[in-house]
């Protein structure tokens, strides 16, 4: 099974666009959106039917208020500052302050201190134009975004066994943190979308290096390119020099927000873009076809 993945290193260069349009070219696709802090695939894909189950991770902490007798210990050992008095006495836990260190439950000699599950988010399966997508969103400020995007790949793939298809195409996270890690387990191949600037450069050059640290093949796409023809020059050498597959080259053009705006992707759209798109995912999906790891 090929499993694609799309990652940037950095925000702003395209990746999500590319994502969507590659879902409009690819047949017998799993979507996964893995961009679990901030989702925006569903903007251009429209998901319908969605099913939903809550995401917990870790717990949180919450005072009885009947069974406290206001001693004040949880509140002199909490680190975090969640812990206030109330009129009545009592005490009350801010839930966006505790962290679920649990030294409150621990600590309280009365015992009224609960400790269920933190609700952090949601994930959900749906049905698209382009096939099922699976997608979740962390509540703001919620934790744990590496366990939720392992959970959504772990969905991902027995739909995509269940359906009997052949490829999951997912859209990851920026940047090169927990989330972006999670999303590479198991992945065939990484297509770096970057742009021709100093921040991009500097980006591709840190994804693309997390991804020589799991051995696992990258192509690269340069977009924009014509906004900055010596930059883009030297992400070629990049690419040359390190053995990354230089997918192709797109133009910076209006067509791509004019999409957007229709909430159509660009091979829908159509325009100067959608040949060249084309292209761009018949290499890729070669490319998947060559990676992908024997059983």
């Amino acid at each position: 099974m090929r499993e694609i993945v799309v990652l940037s290193g950095k925000g702003g260069a395209g990746k999500t666009s590319l994502t969507a349009a590659f879902a409009a070219l690819a047949k017998d696709t799993i979507l996964c959106d893995l961009d679990v802090d901030a989702p925006d695939m569903h903007i251009l894909l429209d998901p319908q039917d969605s099913v939903r189950e809550d995401f917990f991770s870790g717990n949180l902490a919450s005072i009885d208020p009947a069974a406290c007798n206001g001693c004040g210990i949880c509140q002199t050992h909490c680190r975090f500052d969640a812990i206030t008095q109330i009129p009545d006495g009592s005490r009350r836990i801010d839930p966006h302050r505790c962290e679920g260190c649990k030294t409150c439950v621990v600590l309280c000699p009365q015992k009224a201190i609960a400790f269920p599950p933190r609700r952090c988010g949601f994930s959900a399966v749906s049905d698209t134009r382009f096939g099922r997508l699976v997608h979740a969103r962390l509540d703001p400020g919620g934790e744990n975004s590496g366990k939720l995007v392992m959970q959504l790949k772990k969905k991902a793939r027995e739909l995509a066994k269940q359906d009997g298809v052949d490829c999951i195409l997912c859209d990851g996270a920026p940047g090169i943190a927990c989330p972006v890690i999670s999303s590479l387990s198991g992945a065939s191949l990484a297509v770096l979308v970057t742009e021709p600037t100093p921040s991009g450069v500097h980006d591709l050059t840190r994804v693309a290096g997390l991804c020589d640290h799991f051995h696992l093949p990258a192509g690269v796409i340069i977009n924009k390119a014509d906004l900055n023809p010596a930059e883009a020059t030297r992400i070629e050498t990049f690419c040359a020099e390190h053995g990354y597959t230089l997918l192709g080259r797109l133009p910076h053009h209006p067509d791509v927000t004019r999409a957007m705006l229709a909430k159509k992707t660009l091979p829908e759209y159509g325009g100067p873009l959608a040949g060249s798109i084309a292209d761009l995912w018949g290499a890729i999906d070669n490319l998947a076809r060559a990676c992908v790891r024997p059983k």
